[in-house]
């Protein structure tokens, strides 16, 4: 599947999200069942541990359709980029989203700054240059959708894998914003 196929996909599964009609798709014993010979998943997905934002039912899918990352802030730091170039390079996905929400979390700490611990500093040290570029005043939601696109840039900044699969392969990067308030997924 090409990543406009993809992309496509994910956007109907996202409208029967919004419209509460989900399919509940490939999620009985017959598909547990034939994933055990392997996976091919159609999108990948770097989004936030937030327990508000689950893309598996954000985008209707079920069990082997996308290939997940969560991590506070949808950062893109050295275990999702690896992970991201096994999906790429092994499993032949074509898309991958970077999702930012509504009401981040990872992003309000980076805008309040101060110590938060070895653990979370670092975390935030991800999430800083969207800060620095958009400042801090502004809307929280324009620095997460900045901090979406730097997410994104990294990928094909730190990965020789993503990034000749984007210039040779057919491999496309963008961005997303899921709204908290509606299960909306905007698309950048």
């Amino acid at each position: 599947m090409n990543w406009k196929e993809a992309l496509q996909r994910l956007k109907e599964g996202n409208e029967r999200f919004v419209n509460t009609k989900p399919s509940t798709a490939a999620q009985d014993q017959a598909k547990i069942a034939s994933l055990t010979g392997g996976q091919s998943p159609y999108a990948i997905i770097l989004s936030c541990a937030d327990s508000r934002v689950a893309p598996e039912l954000a985008f209707d899918t079920g069990l082997g359709e996308i290939f997940v990352l969560r991590v506070a802030g949808n950062v893109a730091n050295t275990s999702t980029i690896a992970s991201i170039e096994y999906a790429v390079a092994h499993l032949g996905t074509k898309l991958i989203a970077v999702m930012g929400h509504q009401s981040c979390g990872a992003v309000g700490a980076a805008v309040q700054g101060g110590d938060a611990g070895a653990n979370l500093n670092k975390l935030i040290s991800y999430i800083q240059p969207a800060v620095d570029k958009i400042g801090a005043d502004a809307p929280l939601a324009d620095i997460v959708k900045e901090n979406a696109n730097i997410s994104a840039g990294t990928l094909t900044s730190k990965s020789d894998i993503i990034s000749n699969a984007v210039a040779s392969d057919g491999v496309k990067i963008l961005t997303a914003y899921y709204n908290l308030d509606s299960g909306k997924v905007d698309f950048e």
